[in-house]
């Protein structure tokens, strides 16, 4: 069975394995294990027979929104439902700090569409790109596709 909780200190090393198995095939960006310390709080993970299987953030970019960042399932906990159970976890911590708008960038489209999310432009998104997108080695040529979800 999977179990949504809060991240905790000791689940910082594997959260970063999973994070940084994505990052080195392109999926999405890395992390350091300081980053992930810094934003425990925001972190959700998914657990089955108490080992980490996934993990998603809570990333605040203004008043009126927020992002998905850094999900990711393991391999062996595909097929099982964990991360949509991430995604619904972290929709409902954005409506209860009632931010009306939560985005995505990603590759996953098909995926994130399950999830209620429609695909915008980037345009959509200025608090976005002007807080991390003018810092990633992907701007401005980034491939990765928008993604929103109103709540």
């Amino acid at each position: 069975m999977v179990n949504i909780r809060k991240a905790k200190a000791s689940d910082v090393e594997a959260i970063y394995s999973l994070i940084n198995m994505y990052a080195q095939q392109g999926l999405l960006l890395p992390r350091t294990r300081d980053s992930l310390y810094e934003n425990l709080q925001a972190i959700c993970v998914a657990t089955i027979d108490n080992q980490v299987v996934g993990a998603a953030s809570l990333h605040i970019l203004g008043k009126d929104l927020s992002e998905i960042r850094s999900l990711v399932v393991a391999e062996e906990a595909k097929g099982r439902g964990v991360g949509k159970l991430l995604v619904e976890q972290i929709v409902e911590e954005t409506k209860k700090i009632e931010i009306k708008k939560l985005i995505s960038l990603t590759y996953q489209v098909t995926f994130f569409e399950k999830c209620g999310f429609q695909v915008i432009e980037k345009d959509e998104m200025p608090q976005k790109v002007w807080k991390d997108c003018l810092n990633c080695s992907k701007f401005p040529t980034c491939d990765e596709i928008a993604m929103a979800i109103y709540v």
